[in-house]
C-alpha cells in the first residue's frame, strides 16, 4: 500500500506533469503527498566590497529570486491538491544544485514512491538532473511522468518489463501496490541471446502473480538492443497501457542485460508513465 508519496515539482520547467500525476495518484490511493520545489542558486556568488566591508547583497537577491521560483511552482501544486481534497504538505527551498540534489534524494528515502518529470534533455536545467539522480540514490521506486503528460493518472493497465534480473524483480515488488489495483497486467519479455534463468522465468512469474490473485498475459518479442525501447512503447500503445514497470540500470549494468540498455533510451523518450527501481 502506498501511504506516503513524494513529488519533485520543477521550478524551471513545466510543473504540470508532476502536479497532475502526483495529485491524481494520491487521490486514487489515499496516500499522503509531500511536494518539494527548489529554486536553484549559482554555485558561487561574488561578494561586493564597499568601504572594506564585504556585503552579500547579490547572494541575498539571488536567494530571494530562487525561493520565489520555488514558491511560484508550489502555488500551481497547492491549487490542484486543495481542490482534490487530498492530504498534503509543501516545502519551498532555495539551494545550490548539489545541495538541492541531496535535499530531494534524502527526502525520497523515507517515502514509498517518488514522482518526477521525465528529463527534457534539450532544456538546460538542473530540473533535468534531479530525476536521474533520484533513480539511483532514492532507495525506492521512482515514477517518471512524460513531460507531455497532463490530466489524471490511472494505472489500470500495466506492463511489466521482465528479464529475470534483480532490478526487474525489485521494480516488480515496488510496483505491487499498483499491480494489485490494476485491471489488466501484461508481462513483456524480449528474446535475447542470454536466456532468462529458469528459476525466474516468465512461467514462474506468471505463477507468482497468480498466487497473489493477479492474472497476467505474456508478450514476448525478438529484438536487438537498439530496438527494445521503441518496441516497448509500441506494445504500450497496442495494449493501451497506462504504466510500464521496469528496472532502472546504471553504469556497468547498462551492458549486463537487454532491458538494462533501454533505461537511458526510455528516459529520453517515453509516451506513458514509467515506474523504475534501482
Amino acid at each position: 500500500m502506498l501511504r506516503n508519496i513524494l513529488v519533485h515539482i520543477p521550478t524551471e520547467l513545466s510543473p504540470r506533469p508532476a502536479v497532475d500525476g502526483s495529485v491524481s495518484l494520491a487521490l486514487s490511493t489515499g496516500a499522503h503527498l509531500d511536494a518539494v520545489a527548489i529554486g536553484y542558486e549559482t554555485a558561487s556568488i561574488p561578494f561586493v566590497a564597499e568601504g572594506g566591508v564585504a556585503v552579500a547583497s547579490l547572494f541575498e537577491v539571488e536567494h530571494a529570486q530562487a525561493l520565489e521560483r520555488a514558491e511560484a511552482a508550489l502555488r500551481v501544486f497547492d491549487t490542484e491538491a486543495r481542490n482534490a481534497g487530498i492530504s498534503y504538505t509543501t516545502r519551498a527551498a532555495a539551494a545550490v544544485p548539489i545541495d538541492a540534489r541531496e535535499i530531494v534524494c534524502a527526502s525520497a528515502r523515507l517515502h514509498d514512491l517518488t514522482v518526477v518529470v521525465q528529463p527534457q534533455l534539450e532544456q538546460d536545467s538542473y530540473d533535468n538532473v534531479i530525476p536521474r539522480e533520484l533513480l539511483f540514490d532514492a532507495g525506492g521506486p521512482v515514477l517518471f511522468m512524460p513531460y507531455t503528460f497532463h490530466g489524471a493518472f490511472s494505472a489500470k493497465r500495466i506492463g511489466i518489463c521482465w528479464d529475470g534480473s534483480r532490478l526487474a524483480a525489485r521494480a516488480l515488488h515496488d510496483a505491487m501496490p499498483l499491480l494489485r489495483e490494476a485491471n489488466a497486467l501484461t508481462i513483456v519479455t524480449i528474446d535475447g541471446p542470454a536466456p532468462i534463468p529458469a528459476e525466474s522465468s516468465t512461467d514462474h512469474l506468471l505463477r507468482y502473480l497468480a498466487k497473489a490473485g493477479l492474472p497476467a498475459k505474456v508478450t514476448s518479442l525478438p529484438a536487438s538492443r537498439s530496438e527494445i525501447q521503441s518496441i516497448l512503447l509500441s506494445i504500450a500503445a497496442d495494449e493501451s497501457l497506462d504504466l510500464l514497470v521496469m528496472g532502472g540500470y546504471g553504469h556497468s549494468r547498462l551492458q549486463e542485460t537487454l532491458l538494462g540498455g533501454v533505461t537511458r533510451d526510455m528516459l529520453r523518450a517515453m509516451t506513458v508513465p514509467v515506474l523504475m527501481s534501482h
